[in-house]
C-alpha cells in the first residue's frame, strides 16, 4: 500500500494537499518505492479511500437507475433522487446524483526503475467492472448512428466532473454510462474504508514474474481533493492465490466468532454436569 494522501511535509505530494475539483494545470506528483518480493500471478491495482462515507442514506440514494440504463426519457428528465446534482443551468445533468458527481478521477501511472531507466507498466483498464454491471445495469442511450455527442445533446455533465460523459473514454465500448471506471465507483462502498479496483496488470510470461522485486514509481495525477473531509487516498497492489485473495476480516471474524462459541459451549457443559442430573421427578402418593 502506498498512501500519497500529502499530508506529511516530506510527501512528495504535500504541494498538491489542497488541490480543486477545476485545477489547472493538475498538480503532479511522483512516489518512488521498492516491491521487496515479486508478484508471480496477475496483479490487480486499486486505489483506497478513508473516512468517506459512501453508505449515507441520502448518498446512496442520490442516483437514477433508469436514465443509467439508457432510458431516453430519464436522460433528459432525471428522477427527483438527484437533487441537488439534478439540474445545473436548466440542463439535465448526465449521470445526474451525488455518487456520479464525487466520482475519483486521480489518474495513476506505474514505472519500473532499473538502472536509472524508466519503463512504464501496462495497466488494463477493461474488465474491472462486475459483468452483471457492465451487460445489464448500465447501458447508453440508443439512437440514430449511436453517436454519443449526439445522443447525450441537451444534458450537461456533473458539477466536479471537467468533461462530459461522454469523453471519458476514446473507444466506443467503454466510453458514456459503460465507462468501467464509472461503473465501478458507482456501486458505493459499505463501509468508510475502503477500495475500488483500478485496473489490471496481466502476466505475460510464465518463466518470469508479473512484477519483479525492484524499485518503482508510482506517477499521480492528483485530481480528487480528500483533505476537507480528512481523508486519505492510497494505491494498493494485491494478488491472488487459488484460495482468492488476501482479505484479514473475515479470518478475525470467524477466530473471534469461534472462540465465543467455544467459551459457550464450555460454560453450558459444565452447568449441565452441575445442575444436569438433579431428580426432578415429584414423589406422587398412593
Amino acid at each position: 500500500q502506498i498512501d500519497y494522501t500529502g499530508t506529511e511535509p516530506s510527501s512528495p505530494c504535500n504541494k498538491c494537499l489542497n488541490v480543486s475539483w477545476d485545477s489547472t494545470p493538475p498538480c503532479t506528483c511522483v512516489i518512488n518505492f521498492t516491491l521487496e518480493h515479486s508478484f508471480e500471478s496477475n496483479v490487480f491495482m486499486y486505489y483506497g479511500l478513508s473516512n468517506f462515507y459512501q453508505n449515507h442514506r441520502r448518498y446512496v440514494k442520490s442516483r437514477d437507475d433508469s436514465q443509467l440504463n439508457g432510458d431516453n426519457s430519464s436522460l433528459l428528465n432525471p428522477s427527483k433522487e438527484c437533487e441537488p446534482y439534478r439540474t445545473n443551468e436548466d440542463k439535465p445533468i448526465a449521470p445526474c446524483g451525488a455518487i456520479a458527481n464525487s466520482m475519483f478521477n486521480d489518474t495513476l501511472e506505474l514505472y519500473r526503475i532499473d538502472n536509472d531507466t524508466r519503463t512504464p507498466i501496462t495497466l488494463i483498464k477493461k474488465g474491472i467492472a462486475w459483468w452483471t454491471d457492465k451487460n445489464v445495469k448500465f447501458r447508453n442511450p440508443t439512437g440514430d448512428g449511436n453517436n454519443l455527442t449526439v445522443l447525450f445533446q441537451g444534458t450537461t455533465k456533473p458539477v466536479n466532473w471537467p468533461k462530459p460523459v461522454y469523453m471519458l473514454d476514446s473507444e466506443p465500448d467503454n466510453n458514456g454510462f459503460i465507462n468501467e471506471d464509472f461503473i465501478v465507483w458507482m456501486r458505493t462502498a459499505a463501509l468508510p474504508t475502503f477500495r475500488k479496483l483500478y485496473r489490471l496488470i496481466e502476466r505475460k510470461n510464465n518463466l518470469q514474474p508479473t512484477l519483479q522485486a525492484g524499485k518503482y514509481s508510482l506517477n499521480i495525477t492528483y485530481n480528487y481533493p480528500v483533505h476537507s473531509f480528512d481523508g486519505r487516498k492510497r494505491m494498493i497492489l494485491s494478488t491472488i492465490s487459488w484460495m482468492g485473495g488476501k482479505n484479514p476480516f473475515l479470518g478475525i471474524a470467524y477466530i473471534t466468532v469461534g472462540s465465543i462459541c467455544f467459551f459457550l459451549g464450555v460454560v453450558l457443559l459444565i452447568i449441565h454436569h452441575k445442575y444436569g442430573n438433579r431428580n426432578t421427578s415429584a414423589d406422587i402418593p398412593n
